[in-house]
């Protein structure tokens, strides 16, 4: 399962799209079998037997149906996919969010933890490192403290002009989190 900046970096993939992926169960089934070669492939990355494939032209189960579009869906478009995906890590992206902040500050200054509403434009290296984490696979976590980052660079220091002394921030209970870019 997804966290939630993973699916917001795939919905503003998709946004980017030309053109619809198949929406039939056959559109679709017939999409992954030219991009993987061999039904044997597709059955492969569904996790079920090739007989199987050929049956789900016709009717899938549910769970089955989500992952042929989530098979589909990571595999449309690659080079506007790729292109955008550059040109976001040369340029950044732009994060909105309502979550809960905290963060570690010196004595004697706030460092409640609180929700907040923020659209924020992270930096092309958090955008890069962003992309590589999904990249690797390496959880909702790690992406969280990424954007964590960005946030205490870009808005809570101002790009170095204040809180200097702020040493760490967190992102608790998001209720919200969309990446434009």
């Amino acid at each position: 399962m997804a966290g939630e900046i993973e699916e917001a970096i795939e919905r503003a993939e998709r946004s980017h799209f030309t053109q619809d992926p198949p929406k039939t169960l056959k559109g679709q089934i017939n999409y992954l079998l030219k991009q993987l070669g061999s039904t044997k492939a597709v059955a492969a990355e569904l996790g079920v037997t090739a007989d199987s494939v050929n049956r789900y032209r016709r009717r899938a189960r549910p769970d089955v149906a989500v992952r042929i579009d989530d098979a589909v869906r990571s595999r449309w478009q690659p080079g506007i996919r790729k292109r955008h995906r550059k040109k976001a890590a040369a340029s950044g992206i732009t994060v909105e969010t309502r979550a809960r902040f905290g963060y570690s500050a010196p004595v004697g200054t706030t460092d409640e933890n609180r929700l907040r509403r923020l659209t924020v434009k992270l930096p092309a290296s958090y955008a890069r490192r962003l992309f590589d984490a999904q990249d690797r696979g390496l959880g909702d976590q790690r992406m969280r403290e990424i954007v964590a980052e960005g946030f205490k660079e870009a808005y809570f220091q101002d790009n170095g002009s204040r809180a200097m002394g702020l040493s760490e921030v967190k992102i608790n209970d998001i209720d919200y989190l969309d990446i434009e870019y």
